[in-house]
């Protein structure tokens, strides 16, 4: 099975084949030619691997996050970020950051983030003097940070693959999310610092307010979305139900920067995006079947088991590995198809399940802006006409500061673990 498990799927990842094509067609090679299983178990498996009711949330919070962009949201967040952050060093980087970070907890959408906030503010980046290869690096790395804030898609795939808590999922997320903000932000004020970049604009409290009237709804949305789940109100499905209708109140009747055409384009595109997301569940949960079946699991526990690896080491490892993943793969891919494999070594080494989650997460989230394949740079590429060469070199030290803070997430559990003790 080794060719059609491994050299396959591999070799076509490498021509740019689609990740659904490629897990499909590993699997339909080994059910020819290795399985004497019934064709029609393929079919079963596969719409089985749908029969999940966490999965219902993806296509709510994805349409909310459509809706919300649809309704000029993240430009209103922004003008709020830009009034709160005043005459601070770097102010223009930092609220780079924050409302990459706000719209992140909206949204949970990395790129769509990456492409908000670009247009938004990098013209000012590049006015200001941070130059192309700092301000397009920033841009591209800060929408990572959407990814390990909740509502996060990545965390309900993780739950559902898991069978693991989302709402303890999305708790935990909270303070890494933080971290992982506060220290881009810092980075951001030293290296302004360093380039003698001026300081725009200052506090002012009258405009801060004004502005904070006017974001009010939208800084509303995360806040009445989170609490439902956390205080028993709502299931994440029926809080991402809640939060759409929330989102077309607000554009259609409080902005009205939004009309009802725009709600069917913006339900056509969360149908497409939906689509593409459920059709690498079905194929990534028939593939991890067949990797089950096969006892590759079982054979690699038994492998760890014979290391005696201490869970430190385990967790380096599996760090390491995942980085190396996420250059190739998008965390959805790289969640549903690992995660089955992963989960028995994490219960033999006792680490707990939902910071492991935290991990993962975080790991994926730094892949989407890391060389060559990271989804975040062909997006930034594409939005500020920035050539590949000069993001590349751009996301280095960013991402360096995101492993430090996958480093300190990964070895402190009590920051991803606190809040969930509430629940």
């Amino acid at each position: 099975m080794i060719w059609t498990l491994g050299a396959v799927p591999v070799s076509l990842l490498v021509i740019g084949t689609p990740i659904f094509a490629l897990l499909l067609t590993g699997a339909v090679l080994t059910f020819i030619f290795y399985l004497t299983v019934p064709s029609i178990a393929l079919h079963q498996i596969m719409f089985g691997g749908l029969e999940n009711y966490a999965l219902l949330a993806i296509p709510f919070f994805i349409f909310a996050g459509e809706l919300m962009g649809a309704a000029g949201i993240a430009d209103k967040l922004i003008v709020w970020v830009l009034a709160l952050i005043g005459r601070m060093p770097g102010s223009l980087g930092v609220a780079t950051v924050g409302a990459s970070t706000l719209i992140g907890a909206i949204s949970g959408a990395s790129v769509a983030t990456v492409a908000a906030v670009g247009k938004s503010l990098y013209p000012g980046l590049i006015r200001d003097g941070y130059g192309p290869r700092f301000a397009s690096g920033l841009v591209s790395s800060s929408g990572a940070i959407d990814i390990l804030i909740p509502p996060s898609i990545a965390m309900i795939l993780y739950g559902a693959a898991a069978e693991q808590s989302i709402p303890k999922l999305f708790v935990a997320g909270i303070l890494p999310g933080m971290l992982l903000a506060l220290m881009m932000a810092g980075f951001v004020v030293v290296r302004a610092l360093q380039m003698n970049i001026p300081r725009s604009g200052r506090f002012n409290l009258r405009e801060f307010l004004a502005t904070t009237w006017g974001a009010a709804p939208a800084l509303f949305m995360p806040v009445f979305v989170l609490a439902s789940i956390y205080l028993g109100f709502a299931s994440p499905t029926e809080a991402g139900g809640f939060a759409c209708l929330y989102a077309m109140i607000v554009g259609l009747y409080v902005y009205r920067t939004m009309s009802w055409n725009d709600v069917l384009e913006a339900a056509a595109r969360s149908a497409m995006l939906t689509a593409q997301i459920l059709v690498i569940v079905c194929t990534a949960a028939l593939f991890s079947w067949i990797l089950t079946i096969s006892g590759i699991p079982q054979g690699l526990t038994n492998w760890l088991q014979s290391l005696n690896l201490e869970s430190w080491a385990f967790l380096m490892a599996i760090n390491v590995g995942l980085l190396i993943v996420g250059c190739f793969l998008d965390p959805t891919s790289a969640i549903l198809v690992l995660t089955p494999l992963l989960m028995p070594l994490v219960k033999t080494v006792g680490i707990d399940p939902i910071h492991f989650g935290i991990v993962m997460t975080a790991n994926l989230a730094i892949g989407m802006f890391t060389p060559p394949f990271g989804l975040n740079i062909f997006v930034a590429r594409s939005v500020l006409g920035v050539p590949l060469e000069t993001i590349y070199r751009g996301v280095l030290p960013f991402a360096v500061v995101q492993i430090t803070a996958l480093l300190i997430i990964t070895y402190w559990p009590e920051l991803s673990l606190i809040l969930t003790r509430a629940l």
